[in-house]
């Protein structure tokens, strides 16, 4: 008969700012007298921090706090909450657009992460959600990336996370986005755009090889007028028939019309974490499909807007031209 695994026993720490503590598990053939000196081991902080947080209580196995003599067992359950370093307060709201027994829907501003990831932990749609609803087992059915704003949606208890998130696996999910680009007059539109992108980990940007394509995305432009020093602009509806990381900004490239603000293609730069300037014209804007548990057809829309379309001069950060100056 199979082995079966542990069944691993609820967290005894609270969570913090809206985030989990971490769950570790000790190596069963772990060589360590104590916890102490697996954490130290383990963890890329210095002594220092291990022992204040042993001291203060702040790491715990499934009978309460450990100390910094408590011998190591392997197999064991630890947690506690990872230290990090202090993040620049992400200076937009997050605005909520639908909730109920089962979903919370929001509408995401750019440079707000979805989920903790790398140093964004507290600075994330995940963690202000759940402190400021109360809501400390939401959980997310998809993810945007930190740059994209728009429709981002999670659900309320663990139990009926796999039925949304089966949703978009099995492509049962309209996706509509919109960005701005270059108006490009010599591309025929609409097109589908078809590729295999490849993700490296540790490697920021995603980039096209030959092979059987794993992406697919629907390109087309909705309308186009003058723009600003970038010349003339145009707004794109995008459509995703996949899902692979960075995939419509990977497809806008190779169409020779980057999204504006892009800091990854088809350059990548980088920006402080504090720059909030010139955000990614990229914009989940429709979300739409039908709900798995209760069977209630939805469409979710973000209100808001690209700022390189509606005000391309704030959006750029450029001065105002004043009446009689050069155009």
């Amino acid at each position: 008969m199979p082995r079966r695994k542990p069944k691993v026993p609820p967290a005894p720490l609270p969570q913090r700012d809206g985030i989990d503590p971490v769950r570790l598990r000790l190596p069963l053939d772990g060589a360590w007298d104590t916890v102490r000196a697996h954490l130290l081991d383990r963890l890329p902080v210095g002594e220092e921090i291990v022992d204040a947080m042993l001291g203060r209580g702040e790491v715990a196995g499934t009978d309460g706090p450990l100390t910094a003599t408590t011998p190591y067992t392997g197999g064991a359950y630890v947690w506690f909450h990872r230290p990090h370093a202090p993040e620049p307060p992400v200076p937009f709201p997050l605005t909520v657009l639908h909730r109920d027994e089962h979903l919370v829907v929001a509408d995401k501003p750019h440079f707000l992460a979805t989920t903790p990831r790398g140093s964004h932990i507290t600075e994330t749609a995940l963690a202000r959600l759940r402190r400021d609803l109360g809501l400390p087992e939401l959980t997310p059915a998809h993810r945007l990336d930190r740059l994209t704003a728009g429709v981002v949606m999670f659900t309320v208890r663990p139990r009926d996370r796999g039925a949304y998130q089966r949703l978009f696996h099995d492509k049962q999910v309209r996706k509509e986005y919109e960005a701005v680009a270059a108006y490009a007059p010599q591309l025929a539109l609409p097109r589908t755009v078809r590729s295999r992108i490849q993700k490296d980990r540790g490697v920021i940007a995603a980039y096209e090889l030959p092979g059987e394509p794993n992406s697919e995305s629907l390109i087309e432009q909705v309308e186009h007028r003058m723009g600003g020093p970038d010349g003339p602009l145009a707004r794109y509806r995008l459509l995703p028939r996949t899902g692979r990381t960075h995939q419509l900004r990977v497809h806008m490239n190779a169409l020779g019309i980057p999204i504006l603000g892009d800091p990854v293609y088809p350059v990548v730069t980088d920006p402080a974490p504090d720059d909030f300037t010139r955000p990614l014209q990229l914009l989940a804007r429709v979300l739409e499909f039908t709900d798995p548990l209760t069977g209630h057809e939805h469409r979710f829309e973000s209100r808001r807007t690209l700022g390189a379309w509606t005000d391309y001069t704030g959006w750029a950060g450029l001065p105002e031209r004043s009446a009689g100056s050069p155009v």
